[in-house]
């Protein structure tokens, strides 16, 4: 399993459409959209992690720079495993 960092997201990006948009690479285990814990918003960023790492190798070259919501996404495999 490895895990993603997903910058620079639009404040109305939900996990939901991140799922979506990385299932077409291969299996998603886990998606989180990381929040301010007192107001709730979005920080910008996101953690998903993919079950097979060939797959997650391939989201991140396909999607890294990709428009979502407005703004280009910045998609790097995280340092951190199982982040999300």
């Amino acid at each position: 399993m490895k895990s993603i960092y997903i910058g620079n997201l639009d404040s109305s990006a939900t996990e939901d459409q991140l799922r979506t948009l990385f299932l077409a690479h291969g299996a998603v285990e886990k998606v989180k959209i990381v929040r301010d814990r007192d107001t709730g918003q979005s920080c910008g960023y996101a953690f998903l992690d993919m079950t097979n790492d060939g797959e997650a190798d391939r989201a991140v070259q396909g999607l890294d720079g990709t428009v979502l919501g407005g703004r280009t996404l910045i998609v790097v495999l995280s340092s951190n495993p199982s982040t999300a």
